[in-house]
């Protein structure tokens, strides 16, 4: 009949998953992960980046079942929401990244023989050196390796020996603090 699943409910996925079987984690992603990869791709236009959403997403769910509270509504729609909001902050953080860049490269194209340049370009700097020196080597590691050696997220996870997972997240936070350091900078 339509609309009749096989198998166990998504409750009973979700109750077996919060017990640790990944049986049931598995089960949830064959019923989901296409769905879950198709809305990612529509938001982000990206195969790779819909790839790492559904991925991170049903890891995170491994990780933390206990987010989803079946009293609030179906796990479907909470797992759909939780697939958008993650494509929607990759967007959000493209935009800062291309912000950001736009910056450095007007930055970079000013005059090189104007003294006001010059300054700005120095204070810049320094503040820029400062707000590197003030993360932990960890974070430092990674953005180093991600603008100055040019590697991608994947190669330095490699490089490293660490999750893709833990590699984004440390280049996230990286910037973020950079970021945050920087706006200090300029207010005072």
């Amino acid at each position: 009949m339509k609309g009749e699943t096989t198998g166990p409910s998504d409750l009973e996925l979700v109750a077996r998953l919060r017990s640790r079987d990944r049986a049931a984690l598995e089960a949830l992603y064959d019923r989901y992960a296409r769905r879950v990869y198709s809305l990612a791709l529509s938001i982000v236009r990206d195969q790779q980046a819909a790839e790492d959403i559904t991925q991170e997403l049903f890891i995170h769910l491994w990780q933390f079942p206990h987010l989803y509270e079946p009293e609030r509504g179906a796990f479907a729609p909470w797992l759909l929401r939780s697939a958008r909001n993650r494509a929607i902050d990759i967007l959000r953080r493209r935009s800062r990244d291309y912000q950001v860049g736009v910056r450095f490269d007007t930055m970079s194209a000013l005059a090189q023989d104007d003294p006001d340049d010059l300054v700005l370009r120095a204070e810049v700097a320094a503040g820029l050196q400062r707000a590197l020196a003030e993360l932990d080597s960890g974070l430092r590691e990674v953005l180093e390796l991600a603008y100055f050696s040019g590697l991608t997220q994947r190669e330095i996870a490699e490089r490293l020996g660490l999750p893709l997972g833990t590699v984004k997240t440390r280049v996230r936070t990286a910037l973020r603090r950079l970021a945050e350091a920087l706006a200090g900078d300029r207010e005072s």
